[in-house]
């Protein structure tokens, strides 16, 4: 321990904020002084998560410097671990130690090099793959590895299925069980009868670390060594239809998601007492659009993450059902983001998917009570879902431009580069690749052209945030944006993407043909006046005859749908739909609906008589209350949609008798803001981004703590803080005075002992310089400042 401190000391400001860089829960809070540093860093839950980020071949060397030591002080050297690495290059073994001794898993000099204490806690009890010395299992395995060339006969002795067992063992771990193998006669009872095995007292049996050895004499003490990631063996795909199947998928992810949203609009869903949307709500808005549940659950989740849907109170709901408490509906940033381009939307949600802390593969399963976890549910929060979208993508974007890796090849990858965060989680890291194909983030398992751009925007965000927190004030050149900034990803999907249209094409039976993704005026006119049938690259709608009178409802005019479509159309507009926006308008608003329950009036009694006798409309309860006016117990609303759908035309008026133009206003939930995971050294715990300055300024503050320990520990008694109540001997007032004035005259160094104005206790070493009106001034030699302390404050001093 006080060799790690004294290390830590020694260490230049840089070096040590390196350290905080790579290990920033080190700082949560920030240490006292470096040995809480030093003993903090060697805590299992630390020590933890900086092994979860050593790759495979760095963790064999670690275990080569756990199995190697020894000695009186525990330790180990650096020829020691070459030797039991020797069929790796040097230089690449060199490289694994300096990554361990860079975090301090291993520290000292080459010569002796210590081990964390917390490594043998998170890691497993056998290093490398190998037991314990027989001497520490059992006397009669202790003396026959004693003698070698008789352990060598034994095992050359062993039967083939014991043989079978060693082997087995040997390539770790070395342990099992006797459960159905400690009969008489069976090989594990051959083993443990020739002292090759050691039962234990688990009930189970143990490979000696010597047997082992032996046994790897042809792969080397640590056994088969992984100092390079395993190859890509995968065919490449050409980068341009990659790049164009990736963005169609994200076409389809934004168009998906708005239909998600409108769906959501139409009719919000309600907040399960437990959290999230139900499974009939979510399959409801699948079937709208046109999703499996899968897809439909993590679009909703990365449209929450982005901001697009919240939660509200539930307004009063219909007759006969119950009113939920809270509902999920759009946000009012739905209606800004639905007005924007396609790769603005894009951005917006997959930037949202990359950083939100949701796991949408975790739908659908079953929580540890046996319940299915829901759309929106707490139980889907998981703060590393982004580090692993990252790690996989990560992998992806190290490799050249349209490598399409197959999926065990990158969980191979990603099982060498973070074996100890990957082994147990490749479930999870195959939900990132299908939720990666369902944005277009990667396309024909290749990583596009928008899913770098994606990660590089994201990554160019961070160090822009770094250079403002160096120079707040801009006045340095290297701390302003740099044009050569990486590639927006808006600019980059544009450039993949059909460009928008204006105007789409009418055919003779009455289908609209959009050659493009329209802009988004044309889409509004659209989802007013036609009714859409496909979607993709070319958009096809079909004009009907409720679609006419929807627009009509909505305030156009028969004038106005005539000049829309002549407008947007580069074809003659059809005689035929001319005939039905005219038809169609002549019979809109002959009959008007309001409430009283509800009533409906017409100036046409024929009309009235009509729908009075309508079969069709006998669950309304209709009633003649005058030649022209009927009535009905049920609400207007109801009474609009039956009298459509039984092919007749009303409009709504209000209390005065003036028609009801304009789209019904819909509810938005409040605006929120997601909070987003960045890239770089962010502190999982705290949150708080570690940039240089700040890195620096928490090695000055632990420094100053450290020097005040030490020098408390220096102090005597008489001065010395004591646990909170005081000094351990306090003087007299006169006594103390007496001190400080032969320190003036005589110009030497003493203690001085106070009390602060929080009322603690502390201690410095200090040059009197004067003393007058009831203050002490001294001068500190270590800071070169100097200090002022009230006379009344201080309770001890004595000469150094």
């Amino acid at each position: 321990m006080n060799m790690l401190v004294d290390q830590l000391r020694s260490l230049p400001d840089e070096a040590l904020a390196a350290l905080l860089r790579m290990r920033p829960d080190l700082v949560v809070p920030v240490p006292s002084d470096l040995s809480a540093l030093a003993l903090r860093a060697q805590t299992r839950a630390s020590i933890a998560r900086v092994l979860d980020g050593f790759d495979r071949f760095t963790l064999e060397i670690l275990d080569a410097a756990r199995l190697s030591r020894g000695g009186p002080e525990d330790t180990t050297d650096l020829e020691t671990i070459f030797t039991l690495a020797s069929g790796v290059d040097r230089d690449t073994a060199r490289a694994a130690i300096d990554r361990l001794r860079a975090r301090f898993v291993l520290y000292g000099p080459e010569n002796a090099l210590s081990i964390a204490v917390g490594v043998d806690e998170v890691s497993s009890p056998y290093p490398a793959g190998l037991g314990r010395p027989a001497s520490l299992l059992d006397a009669g395995a202790a003396e026959l590895v004693a003698d070698p060339a008789r352990l060598r006969r034994t095992v050359l002795a062993a039967p083939p299925p014991a043989r079978a067992v060693l082997d087995r063992l040997a390539a770790g771990p070395p342990v099992g069980t006797l459960a159905g193998g400690s009969d008489a006669g069976s090989p594990v009872r051959w083993l443990v009868d020739n002292a090759l095995l050691v039962p234990v007292p688990s009930g189970g049996f143990e490979l000696p670390r010597e047997v082992g050895l032996l046994l790897r004499r042809e792969t080397g003490p640590l056994g088969a060594l992984h100092p390079s990631p395993p190859k890509i063996n995968a065919p490449a795909r050409e980068p341009k239809a990659a790049d164009s199947a990736g963005a169609g998928q994200a076409m389809d992810a934004v168009r998906h998601t708005e239909a998600l949203l409108v769906a959501l609009e139409a009719e919000p869903a309600a907040v399960l007492r437990s959290g999230g949307i139900g499974v009939r709500e979510l399959r409801r808005l699948a079937r709208s659009a046109g999703l499996d549940d899968a897809s439909a659950a993590t679009l909703l989740e990365a449209a929450y993450a982005a901001g697009l849907a919240g939660e509200a109170d539930a307004h009063a709901a219909p007759v006969g059902r119950p009113s939920p408490e809270t509902q999920v509906l759009p946000t009012a940033r739905f209606d800004a983001w639905r007005a924007s381009s396609i790769a603005r939307r894009w951005t917006d949600l997959a930037g949202a998917w990359l950083t939100m802390t949701r796991q949408p593969g975790l739908v659908g399963q079953r929580d540890e009570r046996d319940r299915p976890i829901t759309v929106l549910a707490p139980e889907v929060e998981r703060s590393g879902a982004p580090a692993t979208r990252r790690a996989v993508l990560g992998i992806l974007v190290a490799q050249p431009p349209g490598t399409a890796p197959a999926t065990d090849e990158l969980l191979g990858l990603l099982d060498w580069e973070a074996p100890r965060r990957t082994r147990g989680r490749e479930s999870a890291y195959r939900e990132v690749l299908i939720e990666a194909a369902l944005f277009g983030v990667t396309g024909l398992g290749a990583l596009t052209a928008q899913g770098r751009a994606l990660l590089a925007d994201d990554a160019a965000e961070l160090g822009h945030d770094e250079r403002v927190a160096a120079d707040p004030l801009g006045m340095r050149p290297e701390g302003a944006l740099s044009p050569d900034d990486p590639p927006s990803t808006v600019k980059v999907l544009d450039a993949l993407l059909p460009a928008p249209v204006d105007h789409f094409l009418l055919q003779a039976d009455l289908s609209v043909v959009v050659p493009g993704p329209p802009v988004p005026e044309l889409a509004a006119e659209l989802d007013v006046v036609a009714e859409p049938e496909s979607a993709g690259g070319a958009s096809v709608y079909r004009v009907t005859p409720e679609a006419v009178r929807h627009a009509l409802d909505t305030g156009y005019a028969a004038d106005d749908l005539h000049s829309l479509f002549r407008r947007r159309s580069r074809t003659p507009v059809p005689q035929a739909l001319t005939y039905l926006i005219d038809d169609v308008a002549r019979r809109h608003g002959g009959l008007r609906v309001g409430g009283a329950g509800s009533y409906l009036r017409s100036d046409d009694e024929s009309l009235v008589s009509e729908v009075l006798a309508d079969r069709r409309l006998s669950g309304l309860a209709l009633r003649k209350l005058a030649p022209t006016v009927l009535v009905t117990p049920m609400p207007s609303a109801r009474l609009l949609q039956e009298l459509r759908e039984a092919g007749y035309a009303p409009v709504p008026e209000d209390a005065n008798g003036a028609t009801v133009r304009g789209r019904v206003r819909v509810r938005r939930a409040p605006a929120r803001t997601a909070g987003l995971a960045r890239l770089g050294p962010v502190d999982a715990v705290a949150g708080v981004q570690l940039t240089q300055p700040r890195l620096l300024g928490i090695v000055e503050q632990i420094r100053r703590g450290d020097v005040a320990s030490r020098t408390a520990r220096r102090a005597p008694a008489a001065v010395r803080p004591g646990n909170g109540s005081g000094p351990v001997a306090v003087q007299t007032h006169s006594q103390a005075l007496a001190v400080l004035q032969q320190a003036i005259r005589d110009k030497a160094l003493v203690w001085v002992g106070y009390v602060d104005a929080h009322g603690s206790t502390a201690s410095r070493l200090v040059r009197p310089v004067s003393i007058g009106a009831g203050y002490l001034r001294a001068e500190d030699e270590r800071t070169e400042m100097l200090h002022t302390f009230a006379l009344h404050r201080i309770s001890a001093a004595v000469l150094d």
